[in-house]
């Protein structure tokens, strides 16, 4: 067994590679880059080695630094976790022939499988089903949209060596084609290095269903069962489970099967996944396989009680798989939330900075431990205070719960993201509390369409649903009259101004266009006992008890005894006298007060924000790539205007309305903060 290994990433999958690597006694060697000097995942490993500039080009996807960090530091092996190198057959092979371990598959099989042209026509001779399609290099836009018109559309513009949902458009016409193309290629050869593009088709009302397999250097090879991830936004993953709800036995053992069938193919060693299209009727194609470690590999950790981090490093060193198929198991059912740096309310735009607060939910579950199951777990390469920079993937966290059943698994999962608490970026967490309340999604009747289908045209804080609106009125009122008490019982006030606890109170739900509403409550408390209060909302009785503190932003307790964990703080800006309240997604921000300060609130004037409408501003930080207009130019609403990366995503902004170019401020190749102006229409 290794004594040492380097893992050539950053963030989580680093963090999570050295958790494993602790619990089997090996040490680890991090490296990265300027941007993650003080990093956490620099600061778990046991050395750490820096690579260079903080874009990746210029540190984690140089092999030559890699290398050398490991020579350097004696490291016998490197585990390149998922993105960057991590199927790069060329990195994989120079491993070997320095005389370092690759914890991952060999470069031969990489070479075979994680070229998705070359997999495909693979897959055509190993007897798998495949989706129809034009399985070579395509050289034009205008050669796409020809073979796209042949194939039928809907079509699916894929990069060769694309993965994570880089590189890849779904087109529906010949616009569509011809313009997908190019975003396809120039997100491919950011990421991959490859700019290479095929085409295959479409299919309607799919479900994404992948088989993980594992393979030694025996020749033993073993599927550990699905994962269903169907909820995909821009084809990226948002949640992941396992199992499937919609496949059966005999499809998930055919499948299975010929995962195997396929692995064995091109002597597969390590872990891998092979991933699956199927159709409402349980016919299913190869899409594609993943020659890596999965970002959703822990609900499979979970289900099976298998570290497939362990098995790899195992497989690495030449151990032979300790179990056969007849020994996988399949208890309970996992799911995992990816809590990604970005606003669902502003069209999931990329969102950088500083975790002013990052605070996870009480985990039981913990990484490279299979024996503590039916919990919650965390993975993450973050901590409070860290900076979330623009060069990198969005992902901050994997939020990951195990159940005894699905039911069980998404009930532990709201009440884990109610927990949550991240601050100084935004995060998609309402939206993911919203997917776990969808009605679609708790009856397991959804495909990749989902979130297109529900949420087109776009995700908006009024439309968060709850259960209970009442109850965030209630909590408010709550949490403000604990707040009245203890300042009331402060000593020393002067006669005729001390504070007035107070019964009745007026709570204001503060609308963005002014259209405030004002619920009245009452509030009836228990002398003598602490952190309990009935507080009455249209007729209902809301009985809270809770013993968290008044500055904790976590509120736990019981309401009408029933367990819950909400987010209660005090506003900022110009609702810095309000509450932001919290629960399933949903955020109000309210005003508690007295019933005469409602009335004289109802008076006050509505302040209109001023009109930004005659300009395109930058919506993140982020790399202007092109601007697509010039002064004088008449534009229609829906025209390209500019182009920004961030975390290696393309991000297009078009005209709002049809106008007249009066200026272009921002130069292409400029570094943009949040709300520059790029371009000034007349």
């Amino acid at each position: 067994m290794f004594k040492k290994i380097l893992i050539a990433n950053r963030g989580e999958i680093a963090c999570r590679v050295m958790a494993t690597a602790r619990k089997m006694g090996i040490a680890t060697v991090a490296v990265y880059s300027e941007a993650d000097k003080e990093a956490r995942h620099v600061q778990l490993a046991d050395e750490a080695v820096l690579l260079g500039p903080a874009p990746s080009r210029e540190s984690y996807l140089v092999a030559d630094k890699i290398i050398a960090a490991a020579k350097q530091t004696g490291a016998q092996a490197i585990h390149p976790g998922y993105g960057f190198l991590s199927e790069n057959e060329e990195f994989a092979a120079r491993c070997e022939k320095e005389g370092i371990a690759f914890i991952g598959p060999k470069a031969h099989s990489i070479a075979a499988m994680g070229d998705k042209i070359a997999s495909k026509k693979l897959a055509n001779e190993a007897k798998v089903s495949t989706i129809p399609g034009y399985n070579d290099a395509i050289d034009t836009p205008e050669q796409a949209v020809e073979i796209a018109k042949k194939i039928g559309y809907p079509v699916m513009i894929k990069a060769s060596a694309g993965g994570g949902g880089k590189g890849l458009r779904v087109a529906h016409n010949d616009k569509e084609a011809f313009e997908g193309f190019g975003s396809c290629r120039n997100e491919a050869r950011n990421s991959f290095g490859d700019d290479r593009v095929f085409i295959e088709k479409f299919v309607v009302e799919p479900r994404h269903i992948e088989i993980q397999i594992l393979g030694d250097s025996h020749g033993n090879v073993v599927y550990l069962n699905e994962r269903e991830c169907s909820i995909q936004r821009r084809h990226q993953k948002v949640i992941e489970e396992a199992p499937s709800p919609f496949i059966s036995d005999t499809t998930r053992q055919a499948m299975g099967e010929q995962a195997v069938a396929l692995a064995k193919a091109v002597q597969y060693q390590s872990a891998g996944t092979v991933e699956f299209v199927v159709g409402k009727d349980q016919d299913f194609y190869f899409l594609e396989m993943n020659t890596r470690l999965q970002v959703e590999h822990p609900v499979t950790e979970c289900i099976t009680g298998l570290d497939l981090v362990e098995q790899m490093i195992r497989v690495a060193a030449g151990e032979k798989l300790t179990f056969s198929q007849a020994d996988v198991q399949r208890n309970g059912w996992a799911i995992e939330c990816r809590i990604n740096a970005e606003d669902p309310f502003r069209s999931f735009l990329p969102s950088t900075g500083r975790l002013v607060r990052f605070q996870t939910p009480p985990t039981s579950m913990n990484q490279g431990d299979t024996e503590n199951l039916y919990g919650v777990r965390v993975d993450t390469g973050v901590q409070e205070g860290g900076e979330i920079p623009m060069f990198y993937d969005s992902m901050i966290a994997k939020l990951i719960v195990h159940g005894r059943d699905r039911n069980d698994a998404i009930a532990k999962m709201r009440e884990a993201l109610n927990g949550f608490v991240i601050r100084g970026i935004s995060s998609n967490i309402p939206f993911q509390a919203a997917l776990l309340a969808h009605p679609r999604f708790v009856s397991g009747e959804f495909n990749t369409g989902f979130i297109a289908e529900h949420y087109g045209k776009g995700f908006f804080a009024e439309g968060v649903p709850h259960h209970d609106p009442n109850f965030l009125f209630a909590l408010a009122a709550f949490v403000r009259r604990k707040s009245r008490e203890r300042a009331a019982s402060l000593t020393g006030q002067l006669p005729g101004y001390d504070v007035k606890v107070g019964q009745d109170y007026t709570v204001i739900e503060l609308g963005k266009g002014g259209e405030n509403r004002y619920v009245d409550v009452h509030v009836d408390d228990f002398p003598g006992q602490h952190g309990v209060a009935v507080i009455q909302v249209d007729d209902k009785n809301y009985a809270i008890q809770s013993n968290s503190r008044l500055n904790d932003i976590n509120i736990v307790g019981t309401v009408n005894g029933q367990p819950f964990t909400a987010q209660v703080e005090r506003g900022t800006g110009k609702n810095s006298l309000a509450l932001q309240v919290q629960h399933n997604g949903k955020r109000m921000d309210a005003l508690v007060v007295s019933r005469r300060m409602a009335e004289l609130h109802r008076l006050m004037p509505f302040k209109a924000p001023p009109d930004l409408s005659r300009f395109i501003l930058s919506p993140m930080p982020g790399l202007l790539v092109d601007v697509a207009v010039q002064v004088g130019q008449k534009v229609q609403a829906g025209e390209r205007v500019a182009i920004i990366e961030a975390m290696k995503m393309e991000n297009v902004l078009l005209a709002t309305q049809d106008a007249v170019v009066k200026n272009v401020v921002a130069t292409k190749g400029e570094s943009l903060s949040v709300d520059q102006v790029i371009v000034e229409f007349e």
